[in-house]
């Protein structure tokens, strides 16, 4: 009888409940996106378009608020320094890019002919004064018969008389001025010369030496005054002399006392004139001497200077340019496309290339033509070949109170934006 074995039943593996497949409802749930999230989404897209629609909104705003363009610059005054009168330059006071104030004395001219000019003409001056008393003295007021044109001529005799004595009084005395003029300009010459050896010494210091140079110069003018008023003075006994033999001759001629009267109101008037001429040929002089001295018209730096000291000058001649810094302001050319919602007075923000900074403004003026009609060959439309370009009008664009730091200088290039809406 045959035997048959059974082997034992094989078990199977249990799988761990982790790694055993989902059904196929649950596999769908899980993959299948939540009405939550759906919704989340969205809500995030909806508020994504708004915050981009009000952004948007804002940038198109603010773009349109302005208008800016790059062709703009600083302008400002540029004063030309120039002489009234010509000389030869014997100091310099300021350097290129120098900032001076009003009233600083920039350039002086060698005053000594212009001094003698002065003393002459004032020499001249009370010479006519002189002549012109004399004049009048002789006039009469009245008509009076031959008896009293007599009395009045003997009284002329005796008037000239004292003005000779006068004159010659005066003629001492200025000769008496005239030595000790010289006696002053031969002491100061000869202090001079001491200084020159003592400042070549290197004893003194320039300035003791300046000093001495500027005493003797004084000292030389004096002498040269004194001289002038010595002259004036004899021709004033010259002249008293003259007047004494002419009321003689009017003594001697009392007969024709109407004719000789009629001479001498001629001789007063033609004296008073002269003296008119001689006060405004002093006044004259006095300005020329003035004039000596080229004084900065405003505060401003110096610049494009042309001038050396023992340079001679000739009046008018353009020795530097002053600019001044307190008053400057933007020239904008916008297009004229540009400005139709510009307005005088709207705010404007101005940023500057070379620091960077912004300047607060406003809309000042708007120019009367456009910038190529102020060009040296302004364009000639009036032909067959015409092409239409947008012109630029120059805008005058200036700063707030308190803007100006002194920091801006002509011809910098600016950006400016006029706020057209706020």
């Amino acid at each position: 009888m045959e035997q048959t074995t059974q082997s034992p039943p094989v078990q199977q593996e249990k799988l761990p409940a982790s790694t055993k497949p989902l059904p196929a409802s649950e596999r769908d749930f899980h993959t299948r996106p939540s009405r939550t999230e759906s919704a989340g989404f969205r809500i995030g897209v909806v508020i994504a378009v708004i915050v981009l629609l009000v952004v948007g909104f804002f940038v198109y705003r603010y773009v349109t608020s302005y208008e800016s363009t790059d062709d703009a610059q600083v302008d400002g005054h540029i004063n030309s320094i120039s002489p009234r009168i010509s000389g030869h330059v014997i100091k310099l006071n300021v350097q290129d890019n120098q900032y001076v104030q009003a009233g600083t004395v920039l350039v002086e001219i060698d005053p000594a002919d212009y001094q003698l000019a002065y003393d002459r003409a004032k020499a001249d001056f009370e010479d006519a004064k002189a002549t012109a008393l004399a004049a009048g003295v002789n006039v009469p007021i009245t008509s009076v018969s031959t008896s009293s044109q007599v009395s009045a001529s003997e009284a002329d005799v005796e008037s000239a008389r004292a003005g000779i004595q006068a004159a010659r009084q005066q003629f001492e005395a200025a000769k008496a001025q005239l030595q000790q003029a010289d006696a002053n300009n031969v002491k100061a010459q000869n202090d001079l010369g001491r200084y020159k050896q003592l400042v070549d010494k290197q004893e003194i210091s320039h300035q003791q030496y300046d000093q001495a140079v500027a005493a003797a110069r004084a000292s030389a003018a004096g002498v040269e005054a004194a001289r002038a008023n010595a002259d004036a003075a004899q021709q004033q006994v010259i002249q008293a002399q003259g007047k004494l033999a002419q009321a003689q001759a009017n003594w001697r001629n009392s007969t024709t006392a109407p004719k000789q009267m009629q001479v001498i109101r001629a001789r007063a008037a033609s004296a008073e004139a002269q003296v008119q001429r001689k006060k405004a040929d002093l006044d004259q002089a006095q300005l020329n001497l003035q004039y000596t001295k080229i004084i900065a018209p405003v505060n401003g730096i110096v610049s494009d200077r042309t001038v050396e000291v023992g340079q001679n000058v000739t009046a008018g001649q353009e020795l530097m340019k002053l600019i001044s810094l307190d008053d400057v302001w933007i020239t904008a050319n916008f297009k004229e496309t540009q400005l139709r919602e510009m307005k005088v007075g709207q705010p404007v923000t101005v940023k500057v290339d070379a620091t960077g900074r912004e300047y607060k403004g406003k809309v000042d003026s708007f120019a009367s033509a456009s910038g190529a009609r102020f060009s040296l060959l302004p364009p000639e439309n009036a032909t067959g070949n015409y092409v239409k370009v947008v012109q630029r009008i120059p805008v005058k664009i200036v700063l707030n109170p308190g803007e100006n730091d002194h920091q801006l200088r002509p011809g910098m290039s600016v950006v400016p934006k006029v706020w057209i809406r706020q």
